[in-house]
């Protein structure tokens, strides 16, 4: 790893990200094919924020923020902050005073593959952050990582810039390039999600409206009745 920090990269438009963001990550998820989520473990502070934004990535040693410090110069309104460590650290690396200088740049929130702390007043300031962890430990500011260089979390390669959207169900991934496509299959998903919704509600069944009769069928699923199943 080249300790770097890469100023001003190219972004995605944040209205674009904005439009996104409002179908939610898991029908983006399921619009692209299941692409891009950055699995489970990465779960919201607290519940019931819905965010879209640009990626500035960090690269950082376990236990040490010193590169969240040096990332902040490099975010603008809009951004996200994402945050992994070289090895997996549950320390809380970030807190409320992170958020503050954050918030003051027009930053969104943070996802983070640590820990993070002061969760009360996160909370009290609104400001929306998923981790892997809550912890008091805190953290040293010692050791060169690197700033807007693609990252790896859950899989998923994340570089600066990229779409990044986060709510309730957990955080995603949408490569820069792939913003257009992804609103265009997001907003076909929706519409059939509504025309399925429509036919529940006038008490269309799933097996018949998904054609599941066959499928049960062909896997030998008999349908009989509760005096047969006694004897």
């Amino acid at each position: 790893m080249k300790n770097v920090i890469v100023t001003d990269p190219p972004r995605a438009c944040i209205d674009k990200v904005d439009k996104l963001a409002e179908y939610g990550v898991a029908t983006v998820h399921e619009a692209l094919g299941r692409t891009g989520f950055l699995g489970p473990k990465l779960r919201p502070v607290h519940l019931g924020s819905r965010v879209g934004g640009t990626a500035v990535t960090v690269l950082s040693w376990p236990g040490d923020n010193l590169m969240i410090h040096a990332a902040i110069e490099q975010c603008q309104p809009g951004d996200l902050l994402v945050v992994t460590t070289t090895s997996p650290s549950s320390d809380g690396m970030f807190g409320d005073l992170f958020a503050t200088a954050l918030q003051t740049r027009g930053v969104r929130g943070l996802v983070t593959e640590a820990g993070v702390r002061d969760v009360a007043e996160l909370n009290a300031m609104g400001f929306p952050v998923w981790s892997t962890a809550v912890s008091a430990q805190g953290t040293v500011k010692a050791t060169a990582g690197a700033v807007n260089i693609p990252i790896i979390i859950g899989g998923q390669t994340i570089r600066p810039g990229d779409a990044v959207l986060a709510d309730d169900d957990g955080v995603m991934v949408v490569p820069r390039g792939d913003v257009d496509r992804a609103i265009e299959a997001a907003q076909a998903r929706t519409d059939k999600e509504e025309a399925t919704r429509t036919a529940f509600r006038d008490g269309e069944l799933g097996l018949d409206r998904y054609g599941l009769r066959a499928k049960l069928a062909e896997l030998g699923v008999e349908y009989i009745s509760a005096e047969q199943h006694l004897l």
